[in-house]
């Protein structure tokens, strides 16, 4: 039987969800029937709307799809002027203010404590520069994801920017794909350090080449099926076809329409096609594509370049591939890469970054799979002077380790998903680890990935040490708990991390860290890097290592376990919060 999803999806789904939602904008809160709420809630989805989690009935996140990452002249200032007039709410976070903008691992734009009320304007505002909400989240194809210095870097191998911007025109409100079974996360890179990330991604289009018809063509070839949420990470598997641009969104297409006709709709928990390719497997998933799908014959794939992978590889490869720091551009001029800690940037300063872009470069921003931002088109006569800028203290193109490493997804601070708290707590955890842990000599990269729960929305699988959100006793207390893997990380083999120790109270992983780094450097061989030594480490003996302990760390959100409606609230019982509110911010009484 299809599921309720399903069924609500059939009712009505896609572009014309857009018409309800500005009705009930229009109406106010209130407007939207309580026993229909969860299947609009479900809808609204489509529209980059989630509703935020318990306690906080009334506001919304909001995404905002840019695909590739890249933000045109104006469209950061816009960014920032919503957040600054709409994204603000009734509590303040006591390290981020209120009003901000994070950055996130799919290269996209969230704003928080978005009210339903003023959906259409801010849809104008976005709109007016070019900007959408459209298939930000949703059953459908979401923002698509590749090399964020595309069309820029001086060592890619095929230009990939405009196969992005292609697909992005051609499948975002396109009717045919606009209700598959599942999301539909896409990559399409050309460069050398593979920060596409191709492999965690349900379709992956990576730098390839082939000899046709006696010339070595420069394309892609294409993998299926990659995906961490729910316990069950894939890496994408390769099935035999390579493409050329041109081919790209044919062929994409046909892919995307597959998944929409054989994919799981009647249980959720399988329906993304990484299911689909366990079923099948590589041959026979080809061997449909080309029968059913594809009407001209598909070329077997090409010579990869994937020996040249570095990012997010955990590999020791003579240098930083992060895009974080100055680097040289293809035309002469300079990208200069900011690390945003966890990915969150107040409004001021988002606005300083549209006009520190502005002022030294061509205007452009590029987001990053890191939650970092990068400023293209700087001429070398002005990089002094764009260092000297008071935005580049605070958001560094020169980080330390643990800064330039972490990442945190939302966290219970907004998501209904989420078990824990994650960004404040990254980025205590940094500063902590920062101010009293020393890295073994030579190791300048290292990832700490925070997620609040399965969903992996930090990717933690695919870093350094792994964080990921659970619930403990400690001295008969519920707190909030962490469980700990090692030594994930992608690359030209990619492999998933270790979860090696569970259900570590928060405030004992700091040391935890501090133990485990102290460990490795007494065992380290030669020069090998945290992933080599884990590899090379059994589970147990790792498990040994980590050694939580209590420190001068100080945690104040432990005993949260989300029994609050907001975590930092001076009253933060679920009885005391404003929700839901009008538009104007004032508490509806519950006899409204």
């Amino acid at each position: 039987m299809p599921t309720d999803v399903e069924r609500w999806k059939s009712e009505v789904y896609g572009n014309e969800i857009r018409e309800h939602l500005l009705e009930f904008a229009e109406q106010g809160w209130d407007s939207i029937p309580e026993d229909e709420r969860d299947a609009w809630f479900e809808r609204f989805k489509w529209w980059g709307l989630y509703h935020q989690r318990n306690g906080q009935e009334s506001y919304f996140m909001m995404r905002i799809g840019t695909p590739n990452g890249v933000l045109t002249p104006g469209q950061t200032e816009v960014v920032a002027e919503v957040a600054d007039e709409y994204a603000r709410g009734p509590a303040e976070n006591p390290i981020f203010g209120n009003g901000y903008v994070d950055w996130t691992t799919r290269q996209s734009i969230q704003l928080h404590w978005i009210k339903l009320e003023d959906i259409p304007e801010i849809f104008d505002k976005l709109e007016s520069v070019g900007l959408s909400t459209q298939q930000a989240c949703g059953d459908s194809w979401r923002n698509i994801v590749g090399c964020p210095v595309a069309g820029k870097d001086k060592h890619e191998h095929v230009d990939a920017l405009p196969v992005a911007m292609e697909l992005n025109e051609t499948f975002k409100g396109n009717d045919d794909h606009s209700n598959l079974p599942r999301k539909w996360k896409v990559s399409v890179t050309g460069c050398r350090e593979g920060c596409g990330q191709g492999d965690i991604n349900d379709l992956a289009l990576e730098p390839a080449t082939k000899e046709i018809d006696g010339e070595e063509t420069k394309g892609f070839n294409i993998r299926i099926g990659g995906g961490l949420s729910r316990n069950e990470p894939r890496l994408a598997r390769d099935i035999d076809v390579f493409v050329t641009p041109e081919q790209a969104p044919e062929v994409s297409g046909a892919i995307s329409a597959l998944f929409r006709d054989n994919g799981d709709r009647d249980n959720r928990y399988n329906a993304r096609i990484k299911f689909l390719m366990d079923e099948w497997g590589a041959e026979k998933f080809r061997n449909v594509l080309q029968e059913e799908y594809v009407d001209f014959e598909l070329e077997t794939a090409g010579e990869d370049l994937r020996s040249e992978y570095s990012y997010n590889s955990g590999y020791a490869d003579g240098g930083h591939s992060d895009h974080v720091g100055i680097h040289e551009q293809a035309d002469g001029n300079y990208y200069v890469g900011l690390d945003v800690l966890v990915g969150r940037m107040g409004v001021d300063d988002t606005k300083e970054l549209a006009r520190v872009a502005d002022e030294y470069g061509s205007g452009e921003i590029r987001i990053t799979q890191r939650q970092n931002v990068i400023i293209t088109d700087v001429p070398e006569e002005k990089l002094d002077a764009l260092q000297n800028e008071d935005l580049l203290d605070h958001y560094s193109p020169d980080p330390h380790p643990f800064m330039r490493g972490s990442i945190a997804c939302t966290g219970t601070e907004f998501c209904s998903l989420s078990i824990v708290e994650t960004k404040n707590r990254q980025v205590r955890y940094a500063r902590w680890l920062k101010e009293n842990v020393d890295l073994p000599a030579g190791v300048e990269d290292f990832h700490i990935h925070l997620s609040g729960c399965t969903a992996s929305c930090a990717q933690p699988q695919i870093a350094d040490i792994s964080l990921r959100g659970m619930k403990t006793r400690k001295d008969g207390e519920p707190v909030e708990a962490l469980d700990i893997g090692l030594g994930g990380g992608l690359g030209e083999n990619p492999n998933f991390a270790e979860w090696v120790t569970q259900r570590v109270p928060v405030d004992e992983v700091p040391g935890a860290i501090k133990n485990l780094l102290a460990n490795f450097e007494e065992r380290r061989e030669g020069d090998e890097t945290f992933r080599e030594f884990v590899a090379r480490t059994d589970e147990e003996e790792l498990a040994e290592l980590v050694e939580p302990e209590e420190t001068s760390y100080e945690d104040p959100m432990m005993h949260n376990t989300k029994r609050t409606w907001y975590p930092y609230a001076d009253d933060d019982g679920l009885d005391a919060s404003p929700a839901p509110t009008r538009a104007d911010g004032t508490p509806i009484a519950s006899d409204d």
